[in-house]
């Protein structure tokens, strides 16, 4: 390609897609001539940065302070009154995180900015007068998608759901939402529909049925759902990664239970021989087993994660639940049989994707 584009990327640090994601369309747009210059990933003291996304990316990685979900006492689900307050609370900070987020815009170089999900970049945009474009990427942008019909859920909170989306991608020229399957465009609300980001590692993942159920907790405090499936069921293996960084990297609590650690290669290897996968419904790692033909449980901890299981759920990719019922699952792993059409669709993502970032 004779003219390579410089983009920066600005990604929301809850959980693993956004990460990956960003690690992914890195790596295609290098392969296809451009830059990427920069990667501004919010953080909170809640979360670490994996050490899989710092290794994995090229472009120089800066964090600043952003909103994020405050989990419940237990560390299961998302409390929503204490997020609220917290994040009020933190105004200040954030104040700061958007000025930094405009001058590192400014200052980047970039003909494009990538936003993945992260609502200070629409409050940036909002504020100041940034002439670079800025392209906003994201599964939760169909749920704005009039085709998508979010209504027939039967969720509760979905409105504030979708206003906290639209302000996430103000100053966006396209949205472009991720989906489990083909749909239309919304062109009056500037939404392209694309297929799900997996990296090549995925992509190139022959799976392989074993004979233990894989799994991953956003929140540890679900690992107390687990042990106690576990004591009724010793005989099932199971191996589920967790964000509890105070313990090994590999924990083995006994012969047929172990947790480890995030770490992607890892998290990779359990997926492709797993029987079945279970976890709290991030849409990444759904879209991963989707693609090795794992049948799912989700659990969602918060709305955004019930979104994504009802909408899993309706394209047959698994079942959803309120605690880790690992009998439901298995009894649903049974009978399952995987989408035959999705490997394709997620194939093409490279084509489409690098067609929208390039064509502005």
């Amino acid at each position: 390609m004779s003219h390579g584009l410089k983009y920066l990327f600005i990604v929301q640090g809850e959980g693993r897609g956004h990460l990956t994601q960003a690690m992914a369309l890195e790596k295609l747009l290098q392969e296809n001539g451009h830059q990427v210059v920069g990667m501004l990933v919010g953080k909170s003291q809640a979360r670490h940065l994996p050490e899989f996304f710092v290794k994995g990316v090229s472009a120089p990685v800066r964090q600043f302070d952003s909103v994020n979900f405050q989990p419940s006492a237990e560390n299961r689900t998302v409390n929503m009154l204490k997020s609220v307050v917290y994040n009020v609370e933190k105004f200040p900070q954030y104040f700061k995180s958007v000025m930094f987020l405009k001058d590192a815009i400014r200052a980047s170089g970039a003909d494009v900015v990538v936003n993945f999900y992260e609502l200070l970049t629409g409050i940036t945009y909002l504020n100041f007068k940034i002439d670079i474009p800025n392209v906003s990427i994201g599964h939760q942008y169909l749920f704005n998608h009039s085709g998508f019909r979010l209504g027939d859920s039967g969720i509760q909170g979905t409105e504030g759901l979708t206003i906290f989306t639209r302000m996430t991608s103000i100053g966006a020229r396209k949205k472009l939402a991720l989906s489990f399957r083909a749909m239309e465009d919304d062109a009056e609300k500037r939404i392209r529909v694309v297929p799900p980001v997996l990296r090549e590692s995925v992509l190139g993942t022959v799976p392989t049925r074993g004979k233990y159920i894989h799994g991953y907790m956003l929140n540890a405090g679900f690992s107390e759902d687990i042990m106690k499936w576990h004591s009724v069921h010793p005989e099932v293996e199971l191996r589920f990664f967790w964000d509890r960084w105070t313990e090994p990297a590999v924990k083995k609590v006994d012969d047929t239970l172990t947790f480890y650690l995030l770490d992607d290669r890892e998290f990779l290897k359990q997926m492709s021989g797993c029987m079945a996968y279970a976890s709290t419904a991030g849409f990444e790692s759904v879209c991963e087993a989707m693609y090795l033909g794992k049948p799912i449980l989700m659990v969602p901890s918060h709305i955004e994660q019930k979104c994504n299981a009802f909408d899993a759920v309706r394209n047959g990719a698994g079942i959803s639940s309120g605690f880790f019922d690992l009998s439901a699952l298995l009894s649903f792993a049974e009978n399952f049989k995987a989408d035959a059409s999705f490997p394709d669709w997620a194939r093409s993502a490279r084509r489409m994707i690098l067609g929208e970032l390039v064509e502005l």
